[in-house]
């Protein structure tokens, strides 16, 4: 059997219709299948791979770290240096206030700790999050969605979770001292990056703190550069009680995380003793992957080209068809009329040599997200043949 009939065959499937490219190779912007064909990723592994596919500080970590040791014992019992000081070196690089870091495997499972803390530290059960967000796919993750197309399959789910529009007065007023948290991305990112007014972001982070509600910012995708600081929320003039990460967290590695401070994430330490625990979260090779990563980051500036190339593309991705481009960064929402249309461009990228998709929450709306070290060239080429699709179609 090929490799792909192995795949459909053996690998678990996410839907009727996966890419199935078989690639063979990544390096900054690019990959190449098995048959040599080269793409430029505007994807970049959902906003996974910020740093460009295998950043060589990044590999010269994991190789180091693979000379030391690999899993030696459950997440929080030994002292690890990767861990250690990757967590130093998130901490040195967020308000005073998000001091402590709890590792996970996966930004789905950030969440579902969060969740968990939010509640702990509350005495309280009800959550707050809204119409067409994502955060993960686990079940409480999952109670949190902003879609009853995918909560439905899966009742019962979480009680108590009410959803509002993102951007609407009505969330604000909802917050009350009976809520333990509200969970919002700082920007919605499926629902097709979708940015929230700064009086509204500011209102919410208000109501929290008057009502001792815990205020959770997904920043899973937001985070690392993405929208050209650091952190999304850098933007709004707000600190969140607990923030979530992951995607770009790794460098490529599986990686999730989320942040606190010490006295709120202390609530899972005593009753019950190990209230929250990981065997893997935090793995050494992947926390020394990620800490090269966020190095990288930011000793090579590659944040301070980002509002650069999200101006080349907007100023490039301009046609009759496009109904609207929105973006914060680089991370783009093209509009089309349907997601017929839009599946007809997406296809003809990936036929000649573009990799994209589309956002979960708006099919209409074609995904892109690159490598931050995506080149001029790369986006101007990579944009000529969005528009070719878009003519064709």
């Amino acid at each position: 059997m090929t490799q792909r009939e192995i795949f459909l065959r053996h690998v678990a499937q996410t839907s009727m219709s996966p890419l199935a490219l078989e690639i063979v190779k990544a390096e900054g912007a690019l990959l190449y299948d098995i048959n040599g064909k080269e793409y430029i990723d505007l994807i970049g592994g959902i906003s996974v791979a910020n740093v460009g596919h295998r950043h060589p500080k990044v590999i010269q970590a994991i190789k180091d770290q693979l000379e030391a040791y690999l899993h030696i014992m459950v997440y929080g019992e030994f002292i690890e240096t990767p861990q250690v000081q990757f967590a130093k070196l998130l901490t040195d690089h967020l308000p005073s206030s998000l001091n402590s870091v709890y590792f996970t495997n996966s930004g789905a499972e950030a969440t579902e700790g969060s969740m968990k803390l939010a509640k702990r530290f509350t005495d309280r059960t009800e959550v707050i999050a809204f119409n067409n967000s994502y955060h993960g796919s686990t079940q409480g993750a999952l109670s949190i969605m902003g879609s009853e197309y995918w909560r439905n399959a899966f009742r019962p789910l979480l009680p108590g979770v009410l959803h509002f529009d993102y951007n609407s007065p009505d969330s604000i007023n909802a917050i009350t001292e009976q809520t333990s948290c509200v969970i919002a991305e700082t920007v919605q990112g499926e629902a097709g990056i979708i940015v929230p007014s700064k009086g509204w972001i500011q209102a919410l982070r208000k109501k929290c703190t008057e009502t001792g509600t815990l205020l959770i910012l997904d920043e899973i995708q937001t985070g690392f550069g993405r929208t050209g600081k650091l952190w999304g929320f850098e933007h709004y003039g707000i600190i969140p009680d607990i923030l979530l990460l992951g995607k770009a967290l790794g460098g490529g590695m599986p990686l999730g995380a989320f942040i606190a401070d010490q006295e709120l994430m202390s609530a899972l330490t005593d009753n019950p003793v190990l209230g929250h625990i990981t065997t893997f979260g935090g793995h050494p090779v992947c926390c020394a992957a990620g800490l090269a990563a966020l190095n990288a980051l930011l000793k090579e500036k590659m944040i301070n080209k980002v509002k650069g190339k999200e101006e080349l593309f907007r100023s490039l991705l301009v046609h009759k068809k496009i109904r609207s481009v929105r973006s914060f960064g680089l991370w783009i929402a093209v509009e089309f009329d349907s997601f017929e249309t839009n599946k007809k461009i997406i296809d003809h990228c990936i036929a000649n040599g573009v990799l994209t998709d589309w956002f979960l929450f708006a099919s209409n709306c074609l995904r892109i997200s690159p490598p931050l070290i995506i080149s001029e060239e790369q986006i101007k080429k990579a944009s000529e043949i969005l528009l070719r699709g878009i003519e064709s179609n």
